[in-house]
C-alpha cells in the first residue's frame, strides 16, 4: 500500500491536469451541440459520401444531426486520444523512472520484492484510469443534462467502457516496455499511443488493412461502430485482452531479471 499511496501522491497534478483537459474538452464539444445540431443535421449526407474520408472516420455509418453521433465522433476523438495519451504516460513510466530518477537503489533496498513493486505500481495506474474515467464520465453526464439532451445511455456507457479498456490496454503495453527501459520514456509512450490511433484510421480507409484492427485498441473503441450497432467488436477486444494480459507478464518477468543501474 505504501507504494501505491505513494504512486497516486507523485502523479496527483498529473492526474488532474489531464482529467480537467479532458473533462473540459468534452464539455465544450456538448454544449456547441445545440447551436451545430441543427447544421450538422443538413451536412451529414454530405459527409456520409466523403469516401474514404468519411470511412476513416466512420462518418458514413452515424447522422451528424443526432446526439450519438455527433458525440461518437467529436467526443469520442478528444477522450480516444487523451485517454491514451495519459494512459501511455502511466505505463511507460512506471517502472523505468526508478532508474532515471535514481530512485531505485532507495527502493528496492527496502524489504519488499520486485514482484510487489510491479503489482503495486500496476494497480496505482490502474487506479488513476479509474479515477479519470468516473470524472470525466460525471461531468459528461452533467453536460448532457444540462443541455437537456436524451441520447441512448446504453450506447454511450458502451463508448465510454470500449474506451478505459482501451486505456487499460495501452497502459499495459507500455508497462510491460517500461520494465525494459530506463531513458527518458515520453516518447516512446505518446508516440505508441499515436500510432495505435493511426492504425485504426488506416484500418478503416481499406478494407485489405482491416487487419490492423486486431493490432490496435482503437479497433473496438470506434464510436461510429459502437453507435450504429450497438456493441463492441468481441473479436477485436479479445485481441486488446491478450496484448493487456502480455504486457503486464513481460513487466514482471523483465523487472524480476532486470540489473537496475
Amino acid at each position: 500500500m505504501t507504494v501505491i499511496k505513494h504512486e497516486l501522491k507523485a502523479g496527483k497534478n498529473s492526474l488532474i491536469i489531464w482529467t480537467a483537459i479532458i473533462a473540459f474538452m468534452l464539455a465544450l464539444c456538448i454544449f456547441i451541440y445545440p447551436q451545430m445540431g441543427s447544421q450538422m443535421s443538413e451536412i451529414s449526407g454530405m459527409f456520409a459520401n466523403m469516401g474514404s474520408f468519411s470511412a476513416a472516420f466512420g462518418m458514413d455509418k452515424i447522422n451528424f444531426g443526432e446526439f450519438s453521433g455527433f458525440f461518437a465522433v467529436e467526443c469520442g476523438n478528444v477522450l480516444g486520444l487523451g485517454g491514451a495519451f495519459f494512459a501511455a504516460l502511466l505505463g511507460i513510466s512506471a517502472l523505468s523512472k526508478e532508474e532515471k530518477e535514481h530512485t531505485a537503489e532507495f527502493l528496492l533496498t527496502h524489504p519488499i520484492s520486485r514482484t510487489s513493486v510491479v503489482f503495486n505500481k500496476l494497480c496505482a495506474a490502474v487506479l488513476q484510469l479509474i479515477l479519470l474515467n468516473l470524472a470525466v464520465a460525471g461531468i459528461t453526464a452533467l453536460s448532457v443534462l444540462i443541455i437537456g439532451e436524451k441520447p441512448d445511455v446504453y450506447k454511450l456507457f458502451l463508448m465510454f467502457l470500449s474506451y478505459f479498456i482501451m486505456q487499460l490496454e495501452t497502459c499495459a503495453v507500455c508497462f510491460g516496455a517500461s520494465a525494459f527501459i530506463s531513458a527518458n520514456s515520453a516518447g516512446i509512450g505518446l508516440g505508441a499511443a499515436a500510432l495505435f490511433y493511426f492504425l485504426n484510421i488506416v484500418a478503416n480507409l481499406t478494407e485489405k488493412a482491416e487487419f490492423l484492427k486486431y493490432l490496435t485498441p482503437f479497433g473496438y473503441t470506434d464510436g461510429a461502430d459502437i453507435i450504429a450497432n450497438g456493441k463492441i467488436e468481441l473479436k477485436y477486444l479479445a485481441f486488446g485482452l491478450i496484448f493487456t494480459v502480455m504486457g503486464i507478464a513481460a513487466a514482471f518477468y523483465k523487472y524480476n531479471k532486470k540489473d537496475i543501474a
